[in-house]
């Protein structure tokens, strides 16, 4: 039985639920599909096939999920995006490797990108909330204008900048 969160993001998606959470839960660790419901004889009444798979709940590292075929009326925006804290440049390239192949290009700004299906999602380094949260205006700047020219995040570069 999942375990169950107060709070479960639900992704809609016209057709695509069950692709898209088995593709994320072969990117991250410790993640697994728990349940797939499928669209009864009613689901005509809304446009869907009865036997499709309507829900998809998942689990991504321990985080509670759900997959909605719902329609094409609605689409993901960068306005919401998913985030992912990485130790170190390996986890940062990893991610982002497995999660921008086949997305936009367009989407890639400061660690942002957007995956195959839509969704925006920010690959960024633990703790870089301290980068800015600084009482250095001058580092602060450094730091913002140096990651203001990536696309994925470069760890390195960024120590660089806040050592000024």
């Amino acid at each position: 039985m999942p375990q169950v969160h107060t709070i479960t993001p639900c992704l809609w998606f016209d057709t695509e639920a069950e692709a898209a959470a088995n593709f994320y839960v072969s990117v991250f660790p410790q993640s697994k599909i728990h349940r797939i419901a499928r669209y009864p004889e009613a689901g005509k009444d809304v446009g869907r096939t009865p036997g499709a798979v309507m829900v998809v709940d998942f689990e991504l590292a321990g985080h509670g999920f759900t997959a909605l075929n719902g329609g094409p009326e609605f689409h993901f925006t960068p306005a919401v995006s998913l985030q992912v804290y990485c130790r170190d440049q390996q986890e940062i390239d990893r991610y982002w490797d497995a999660l921008s192949d086949g997305g936009d290009p367009s989407a890639q700004q400061c660690g942002w990108l957007g995956d195959k299906f839509g969704l925006s999602w920010q690959i960024v380094p633990e703790g870089i909330d301290a980068f800015y949260a600084d009482d250095d205006p001058a580092r602060a700047q450094r730091v913002m204008k140096a990651m203001l020219s990536m696309k994925k995040i470069d760890l390195a570069a960024l120590r660089r900048a806040a050592a000024g």
